[in-house]
């Protein structure tokens, strides 16, 4: 079905407000779908993996294992990345400060790909950026890249497993300079150019935005009971002794 980007912020909006999570912005986790669901990165589907993630997690601050010039190390203690991911760029900038190159280690946390939205917003800042995850299934390593003077990334993917294989981690290099791309993508086996990605953005703009029925109906789904139990529990409250 062809969705609105207001759709799919709202109901994003309203389905994590109702599972009243003391960590993690509504409007900014709803802008991390729908900026994905516009790049045809399946933005509503991840988000709804994510769903069992953030209401099991307990509402517990992100630990820093390490911090050294040039590096910091977060453990994020099996949360969803949703949650936590633009306090750790904002907290990860401040400390490069005038360094040419950052790595941020992210442990034990989960739903990567929701982080698509807050590493394009670094081209507007004049940042390069290097991301990359593995996953348990194929493909088995996503290499996100997004070097200086463009605005959306080129993402490779490879099926072969990647030294230093870690399923629940993700590595983030900020840069004032360029990285070797071509060094970092030998041997992928496919990938989303650039190109791709401002034309499926493009396209969602002036066409509308596709999400599988399935998905959006889950999404639906999460929105209006966390509302329907709400509303039980307030009517319930404003009538009680």
């Amino acid at each position: 079905m062809i969705v609105s980007r207001n759709e799919i912020v709202s109901t994003v909006y309203k389905a994590f407000s109702g599972m009243h999570r003391e960590v993690g912005e509504a409007d900014l986790i709803a802008t991390m779908v729908a900026e994905l669901q516009m790049a045809g990165l399946n933005g509503v589907e991840q988000f709804n993996n994510a769903t069992p993630f953030i209401l099991t997690e307990q509402d517990t601050p992100i630990d820093i294992v390490s911090e050294r010039a040039g590096a910091i190390r977060f453990n994020l203690h099996s949360s969803s990345l949703a949650c936590h991911l633009p306090t750790i760029m904002d907290y990860a900038l401040e400390k490069m400060g005038d360094l040419a190159h950052y790595k941020i280690y992210i442990e034990n946390c989960h739903n990567r790909w929701l982080a698509y939205s807050e590493l394009v917003n670094l081209s507007t800042k004049g940042m390069a950026c290097l991301a990359k995850w593995d996953n348990g299934s194929a493909p088995k390593h996503t290499l996100f890249t997004l070097n200086k003077g463009f605005t959306y990334p080129d993402i490779y993917f490879f099926n072969a497993v990647q030294a230093n294989y870690n399923t629940n981690d993700m590595v983030i290099e900020l840069a004032t300079f360029n990285f070797d791309i071509e060094n970092e993508s030998r041997d992928f086996d496919h990938k989303i150019s650039t190109d791709e990605l401002f034309e499926k953005h493009q396209r969602a703009w002036k066409e509308g935005i596709y999400v599988d029925d399935e998905q959006w109906a889950i999404l639906k789904q999460t929105a209006t009971a966390i509302l329907v139990e709400n509303s039980e529990s307030s009517h319930q409250g404003a009538g009680g002794v």
